[in-house]
């Protein structure tokens, strides 16, 4: 029996009892999880972390068949604060990734891409602790894109492809709508959504929540992951920042919004502070 034809039965059951529902908003129902800031390790980062031939312990098993929280955490350490006991997920991975909500980031200090999981070239720096060892990366941080897991048999039945993006409505006490989530597809993979920590604060949502698919009529481009993706940001209607202290550090280009930093002509502007700010595509500008 498929799944249309179960949201069918149910829509008619729920209908007997007074529960008015269309088969087609139960067959566009997806399930949801919130996923919290976690690490994925690969082996020679596990050792590195935890100690030479280590491998990873099951804590618990995950939605996602195979994949499991393991009872190991580590510290992920930024420029100005630090996340503690970040849980680390098993089974290890070719490539060493972290991913935290905005929220996170911000306590961190630093600025990481919203990417889809997988893609971190050219993804912010991280530093992680273990109890054996630490870590300094160059990229590896990511905020996570929306997305949701299905099998190739729940992508024809929801009329969608890997890469696509579509729209979810998140039912709940504070109902959101959520743009550009998007599809993966794989025979690996169960049905389920996934949304960080900040997008469920915003809505209410608990794992265990559902919500329902809504197709467009036009399907966002997608870029592989082997693609180098560049962050796009959107620039503030006031893009200039008068900034008015007398040492201008790496620290505060990542932190200032506005391209333009007009400074004081005795203000210290430090080199990694002139890096960053190329890096970011910002100017330094001396007010006489």
């Amino acid at each position: 029996m498929n799944r249309e034809m179960i949201a069918r039965i149910v829509a008619e059951v729920m209908g007997q009892l007074g529960e008015k529902v269309s088969a087609e908003a139960l067959f566009d129902t997806i399930p949801v999880a919130v996923s919290a800031r976690h690490v994925h390790l690969s082996p020679e980062h596990v050792e590195v972390l935890f100690g030479t031939e280590y491998e990873l312990t099951k804590k618990s098993d995950l939605s996602q068949p195979g994949q499991f929280a393991a009872n190991e955490t580590v510290v992920i350490a930024g420029p100005k604060g630090s996340l503690e006991r970040v849980r680390v997920l098993g089974p290890s991975r070719q490539l060493t990734q972290a991913e935290v909500s905005w929220t996170d980031a911000m306590k961190l200090g630093v600025k990481p891409p919203l990417r889809e999981s997988g893609n971190i070239q050219d993804s912010a720096p991280v530093t992680l602790i273990g109890p054996s060892g630490s870590l300094s990366l160059s990229e590896g941080l990511i905020i996570a894109q929306a997305h949701i897991h299905m099998s190739p048999t729940d992508a024809d039945q929801f009329q969608v492809k890997n890469g696509e993006y579509v729209k979810v409505k998140i039912h709940g006490e504070r109902p959101i709508l959520l743009d550009k989530v998007l599809i993966r597809v794989s025979d690996r993979y169960n049905l389920e959504m996934h949304i960080d920590t900040d997008e469920a604060n915003a809505g209410f949502v608990k794992t265990g929540g559902t919500g329902e698919l809504i197709r467009e009529t036009k399907s966002v481009p997608h870029t592989p992951s082997s693609v180098v993706v560049t962050s796009q940001k959107i620039a503030p209607v006031h893009q200039v920042h008068e900034f008015k202290q007398k040492l201008l550090s790496r620290e505060h280009i990542q932190s200032i919004e506005e391209l333009e930093i007009v400074i004081g002509k005795g203000t210290i502007v430090t080199p990694l502070a002139k890096d960053t700010a190329k890096e970011l595509g910002k100017t330094i500008t001396f007010i006489k």
